[in-house]
């Protein structure tokens, strides 16, 4: 269980990196506790979304796969954060990702700081 909610914090404070970084990337709420209460809750969706929809998109885009030598992973990831935001959208939560080049920004910069987090910060099993 701690494990879990140690990869939910490290995936909000990459999001929250995201947010502050890339333009097309918001996170609308008005007052710190909003907006960090708000960066766990899109975490969790976050979450949700990559360990429900991304293996299923991986093994449908397995050919392409293949034929990009796995730099279709970047679109992949993209699309889960664009994903994200329309199901934030969808549960009220003050986080959007207008268009598909701050999704792909955005998407690499989370996956920067929370590998560089993960290694900072390391997971008792």
């Amino acid at each position: 269980m701690m494990k879990f909610v140690l990869k939910t914090l490290i995936n909000a404070a990459a999001i929250g990196v995201a947010a502050w970084l890339v333009k097309g990337i918001d996170l609308t709420a008005s007052d710190w506790q909003h907006k960090a209460l708000t960066l766990v809750l899109v975490a969790l969706v976050f979450g949700v979304v990559n360990f429900f929809v991304k293996p299923l998109v991986k093994l449908f885009s397995l050919p392409l796969f293949i034929l990009t030598l796995g730099l279709i992973t970047f679109v992949i990831n993209a699309l889960m954060l664009w994903l994200t935001s329309w199901a934030s959208g969808k549960l009220s939560l003050d986080f959007t990702v207008t268009g598909f080049v701050p999704a792909l920004l955005g998407s690499l910069i989370i996956s920067l700081v929370a590998w560089g987090l993960h290694l900072v910060i390391r997971d008792e099993d």
